[in-house]
């Protein structure tokens, strides 16, 4: 499927929820989207490191 196709499916799913179900599940998308971002970050900066500072972690592996 395509992700414009996912996100109709997903609009047909939402039509049936009430105003509450779809103001906490708006705040589960956000939090989750927020930690993903936090992930990625991370990953980020400690490929960073490992790819930088190859050598002084070789080391003080030693």
């Amino acid at each position: 499927m395509s992700k414009e196709e996912i996100k109709y499916e997903i609009i047909q799913v939402l039509d049936h929820f009430s105003d509450k179900s779809l103001e906490e599940l708006l705040f589960f998308l956000k939090g989750f989207d927020k930690k993903q971002q936090e992930k990625t970050s991370i990953k980020s900066s400690l490929d960073k490191v490992l790819n930088e500072d190859k050598d002084l972690l070789f080391k003080l592996a030693q």
